[in-house]
């Protein structure tokens, strides 16, 4: 694998992208950007970000120099505009910190929707059957799979994201990660 290879591990909701990002990392020894945390943190950190964001949702963006996630949550899901706005603000910031940190890996999961996938040379796509999915997020987040349904259903289908995708690794509790990261690895 060459150094400066970029590699983004993508998939749908409880596929188990941060569970394969962990074993990769212990893998590689690499530490694996994960950009649901970097947008949660630039939101909270970057005053280029903050500004935009208040400008764009209003005075109680933030409440004493903290992220209002109520007004936030409110604004995205009144419209798919609304959703887009706030994604043209933060996509931006997102891509150019990962391009600044140097790190090679990334773990996204709107990869093709944010239109990441022209940040990285290769693609992880990370799969699991939907009933495991399903099981695995209901009890993370404590929700009903109804809720996990509605979720699943804002993202792009699995098999779209498989068939963009260099690589699948398949996550279904019983498949060898290990063995398929190697090889992955191997082939990158």
């Amino acid at each position: 694998m060459t150094h400066h290879t970029r590699i983004a591990i993508t998939g749908g909701i409880g596929s188990g992208k941060s569970y394969v990002a962990r074993q990769i990392q212990t893998i590689t020894g690499e530490q694996v950007y994960d950009c649901d945390s970097a947008a949660k943190r630039l939101m909270r950190t970057s005053e280029e970000l903050k500004a935009k964001l208040t400008a764009l949702i209003g005075d109680d963006t933030y409440i004493d120099g903290r992220l209002n996630k109520a007004a936030v949550a409110q604004f995205l899901l009144a419209s798919e505009d609304n959703a887009r706005s706030i994604d043209d603000i933060v996509h931006p910031a997102v891509a150019e910190d990962y391009l600044n940190s140097q790190l090679r890996w990334m773990e996204c999961a709107i990869l093709f929707e944010s239109g990441f996938n022209t940040l990285v040379d290769k693609v992880i796509c990370v799969t699991a059957p939907l009933h495991v999915r399903l099981q695995r997020v209901a009890a993370r987040d404590n929700i009903s799979t109804e809720q996990v349904k509605q979720w699943m259903g804002k993202q792009m289908e699995p098999a779209q994201v498989e068939k963009l995708s260099d690589y699948v690794v398949v996550n279904d509790g019983e498949t060898d990660i290990i063995r398929q990261l190697k090889t992955i690895i191997d082939n990158i």
